[in-house]
């Protein structure tokens, strides 16, 4: 290569190399950039072949940037987010917002309630990132965050948008069947318990083992279990009447409102814990992420309405 002349790179390789040291690691720069990871591991090869020098280097088995790779990678950086950032501003104000949440919240609270925000501002394209993991907003381009804390956690911010209630759930025709009461925790004995399984922030979930402890009945082994490792999944084998699960608040809130599902325990089955709180990225303060989370703010005081509305099919699983 004539070193005199200085390589003219694509776009697109930076973007691919821009990724792939954010991430250290090829494989999680292509469903980044939603291309394979052999095409991610061109780009960094034709990258070092345009460059005459080495980027990414194995140690251990893990990938870590060289001297030549971290000097590029804080230009490239930079020079990318100033490039999207003014591309952004001259597309008017047509604009892309990345919200995170749980992947529980998401799939039953706030995707089936996109098509209002939606309808209220045609000019905002939404992209949702459901992680179980403590995303870091700048690194992975997140611009809203709904993040959850248990009681014992340190709260994310002190912007809380609402409570993390836990009750069980059921059908309506298995609330009310004559063989099989549902009037107390000791019922539950008597009914197959749906569980959901998942990792939460690196450690370990179960709905059921979370409820227990907060509710502390006497010792209850269900008639059976099924445990699954989606919470959409839970709910539906709940409103098929194969168990009992259990609920949370507020991604079930429409469910009950509508008589779906019931909480057959009432407000003695119910206890707060944990809360969901919002994040907003500083550099994403705009009129879009405004936007955005007054609606949030808007959808969670319905919410909250419900609670306090006597007519309500949610009301009596939580009335004080």
């Amino acid at each position: 290569m004539d070193r005199q002349r200085t390589p003219r790179l694509s776009l697109d390789l930076l973007r691919g190399f821009r990724s792939a040291a954010r991430h250290l690691s090829f494989t999680h720069a292509a469903r980044e950039l939603f291309v394979t990871q052999s095409a991610i591991s061109h780009q960094i090869k034709t990258l070092e072949e345009q460059i005459g020098r080495p980027l990414f280097r194995r140690v251990n088995r893990a990938l870590e940037l060289t001297e030549t790779g971290a000097e590029l990678y804080r230009a490239i950086d930079e020079a990318l987010t100033l490039i999207d950032n003014a591309t952004q501003r001259a597309s008017g104000p047509w604009r892309t917002l990345s919200v995170t949440t749980t992947v529980a919240l998401a799939s039953t609270w706030l995707v089936p309630r996109l098509t209002r925000f939606a309808e209220l501002h045609p000019e905002i394209d939404l992209r949702v990132v459901a992680s179980n993991d403590s995303i870091d907003l700048k690194r992975d381009f997140i611009d809203v965050a709904i993040r959850f804390a248990t009681l014992d956690m340190e709260p994310p911010t002190a912007d809380k948008l609402f409570d993390y209630r836990q009750f069980p759930v059921c059908a309506p025709a298995l609330a009310s069947s004559r063989q099989r009461p549902l009037r107390v925790s000791a019922d539950l004995a008597r009914h197959v318990l749906l569980d959901f399984e998942t990792i939460l922030y690196g450690r370990p979930w179960y709905d059921w083992g979370r409820w227990f402890d907060a509710m502390k009945p006497q010792s209850i082994k269900g008639a059976g279990w099924l445990r699954f490792s989606h919470y959409a999944q839970v709910i539906e084998a709940a409103k098929k009447g194969t168990g009992v699960a259990v609920g949370k608040w507020p991604h079930l809130s429409e469910h009950l409102h509508e008589g779906v599902l019931v909480a057959p325990l009432g407000a003695a089955g119910s206890a707060v814990v944990g809360g969901f709180y919002l994040e907003v990225l500083e550099s994403a303060r705009g009129v879009a992420a405004e936007a955005f989370v007054t609606w949030l703010r808007t959808e969670a005081a319905h919410d909250a309405a419900l609670l306090k509305r006597p007519a309500a099919k949610t009301s009596p699983a939580f009335r004080r």
